[in-house]
């Protein structure tokens, strides 16, 4: 009996600049797990096309004339879109990284990121598993540095494997399975290590976790 074909991840590619649009749309066509449906060229003709094709990917940039990334982040997870947004862009300010991730992007890459630290990042978001490298991670300090209630408490030896697991994004599924414990447990040591932290999802975590050197 044959093996089942590897599912095939679709995206669209929402960046204001031609060039960059076809090199992505290159990148990927060589590579037979990914599919790009449509290029926009600004993020309001991204929300429409991410409404019409239903990829699994959005691959945004932020700064575009005629409507920004951030905007069309806010609006896809207004619309309970089941598209995962991947932001790809030159810049990496506290006021560009911060209002992405809180808009509900899944993962925030530069554009000179390696091929396949790229293609790796587009299969997590896919997947729903944050993506978020070191260098970015690190611009989000800022978020994770304001007073929250039990913010400096200790993380447990447990919440630790777990947070280091979380940012090299693995699932609630994998996590459970690598520590043998239930995925109902992750989602405990998860609520726990968010509340030590001060933070309210996953990227903020790695964040913090960086920021207090309980990451790398």
């Amino acid at each position: 009996m044959d093996p089942e074909p590897a599912r095939v991840i679709t995206l669209i590619v929402v960046d204001d600049h031609p060039v960059v649009r076809d090199g992505l749309r290159g990148m990927f066509a060589a590579a037979p797990e990914f599919q790009v449906l449509g290029e926009a060229a600004d993020g309001v003709e991204g929300v429409e096309m991410a409404a019409r094709l239903d990829p699994d990917v959005v691959l945004m940039d932020l700064r575009m004339p005629g409507g920004g990334g951030v905007a069309a982040i806010t609006e896809l997870t207004r619309r309970g879109a089941r598209s995962k947004v991947l932001v790809l862009t030159t810049y990496d300010t506290d006021s560009d990284t911060l209002p992405a991730i809180e808009a509900g992007a899944t993962g925030y890459l530069l554009k000179d990121a390696p091929r396949e630290e790229l293609f790796t990042a587009v299969r997590a978001a896919a997947e729903g598993r944050t993506v978020l490298s070191p260098a970015v991670a690190s611009r989000l300090v800022s978020a994770v540095r304001a007073p929250a209630a039990g913010g400096n408490e200790t993380l447990s030896a447990r919440e630790r494997e777990v947070l280091t697991l979380v940012a090299r994004g693995t699932s609630n599924r994998e996590i459970a399975a690598g520590l043998f414990i239930s995925e109902a447990t992750v989602k405990t040591h998860l609520t726990h290590l968010f509340a030590k932290l001060g933070v309210k999802d996953r990227a903020a975590a790695v964040a913090a976790g960086y920021d207090r050197g309980i990451l790398g």
